[in-house]
């Protein structure tokens, strides 16, 4: 059972192939969150170990839910990720809360992150007077310049640089488990600290927003060409590679150094860098983080405009957020613009509890969605790989870990809930407006 498309999107070319999609995804995943999210939870769990296990169990809420968002994608391969699929699953006013959530807290949000952190990085090879706000403003700004113009520029750029950046990765962890020092017993971890199951699922909450780039390509999918094969290949493929990059790169950066010297650190990497190989490898993972980060704020730049695009041409957003027929030029713009302002309004921890909450939310609704479809239409009509295991313990993984959220982060999920309830008004305003006018322009 599949959905019609729009006019708009029937008459566009698809010109993204799978290789460009799962590259997307990989350029999507593999930004902030890897390089700094460890050493933050390492400061609440104490232990590597648990560290690493938390990594693993966000992998497999990622690969459960890439296998879910295919099964999505098969039966409706148009743009506009989790809007279109509550769209047509559930109710537009779902689809609707899905986008408002994108625009906020999906894209907006981890965008000002990884620009955060870029200028983190950056800030000390240009001297302590260069501030990383304006570096992480100017980051945002070139990629929406890369992306505001022409398809073909930004999207070939953005292969080249995501190659280079899973090569050279792949070089650092080579070279870091070659070098990793031998503690002394005892020294590496702290066995006898008391097992936090709470403290591990705030954990996986906050490190699932690294992994939140594995439905990038869904976002793209009225442009991939064959998006019913291509679709599923692309997620399934950028995120299954990047799982487990991030599961040997955290080995390295927690195995690196005592706890005691990794617990609260944003730059882990910068700190695992110096330990196995002194300034000059420093310097390396410094250049290689800020291409990880800038192709990853290309990424989001890229995707998260195709989302407010598509809810343009349903009369929701403003008409030039549509852009042309190639780029959303409005849409880019416009979440530029919020993403700057993010960045000098806000503080690094608080956005990562944020942002990994409310994407928790809307994620586990999608596939929620899919479910629902499969009761109404039946399993031929709507298969599903692994049901009902796949989907299972992606909503429940996530849910519960949501839970836990809220009960040990009050602030950060009442944040998440009020992102939510805002919605409601402005689609009612929404609605309003259509009924005694013509669509917005």
């Amino acid at each position: 059972m599949k959905v019609a498309a729009s006019a708009h999107r029937e008459t566009s070319p698809r010109r993204i192939g799978a290789f460009s999609a799962a590259a997307l995804v990989a350029a999507n995943m593999i930004g902030a969150g890897v390089f700094t999210t460890s050493g933050l939870v390492l400061d609440d769990l104490r232990r590597p170990e648990l560290v690493l296990l938390a990594w693993a169990i966000a992998g497999l809420f990622a690969v459960c839910g890439a296998l879910s968002y295919g099964a999505l994608a098969r039966l409706f391969p148009e743009s506009g990720g989790e809007y279109h699929f509550l769209r047509v699953t559930v109710h537009p006013f779902a689809g609707f809360l899905a986008g408002w959530v994108s625009l906020v807290a999906g894209f907006t949000v981890p965008i000002a992150i990884v620009a955060l952190t870029f200028g983190a990085y950056v800030g000390p090879v240009l001297g302590e007077a260069t501030s990383g706000e304006w570096i992480g403003t100017a980051a945002i700004a070139l990629a929406a310049l890369m992306h505001g113009v022409a398809l073909r520029f930004g999207l070939a750029i953005q292969n080249v640089a995501v190659a280079v950046k899973l090569l050279l990765i792949g070089g650092f962890i080579v070279l870091g488990a070659v070098r990793l020092p031998a503690f002394e017993p005892g020294e590496a971890s702290s066995p006898d600290l008391p097992f936090d199951l709470g403290a591990l699922a705030v954990a996986v909450v906050v490190i699932s927003f690294s992994y939140s780039g594995w439905n990038a390509a869904v976002y793209i999918a009225g442009e991939i060409r064959e998006p019913e094969r291509n679709l599923r290949r692309a997620l399934l493929l950028g995120t299954g590679v990047v799982t487990i990059v991030y599961l040997a790169l955290n080995a390295v950066f927690l195995w690196s150094a005592p706890p005691a010297r990794l617990a609260g650190e944003v730059d882990i990497g910068a700190v695992a860098a110096l330990t196995l190989g002194g300034e000059r490898l420093v310097l390396g993972v410094r250049g290689l983080v800020a291409l990880a980060l800038l192709t990853s704020i290309s990424a989001m730049v890229m995707a998260g405009p195709r989302v407010y695009a598509r809810m343009a041409e349903d009369g929701l957003f403003p008409l030039w957020f549509r852009g042309t027929r190639d780029v959303p030029t409005g849409a880019v713009l416009f979440q530029a613009a919020l993403a700057i302002a993010i960045v000098w309004l806000s503080e690094l921890r608080a956005l990562l509890d944020y942002a990994g909450f409310t994407l928790g939310i809307s994620a586990a609704a999608t596939v929620i969605g899919l479910l629902l479809h499969r009761l109404r239409h039946g399993p031929h009509r709507v298969p599903i790989p692994g049901f009902p295991l796949v989907p299972g313990i992606f909503v429940l993984g996530t849910l519960g870990a949501v839970a836990f959220v809220i009960a040990s982060k009050p602030r950060e999920a009442s944040l998440g809930l009020l992102t939510l309830a805002a919605g409601a008004p402005v689609y009612a305003a929404i609605r309003f407006w259509r009924r005694r006018h013509a669509p917005m322009g």
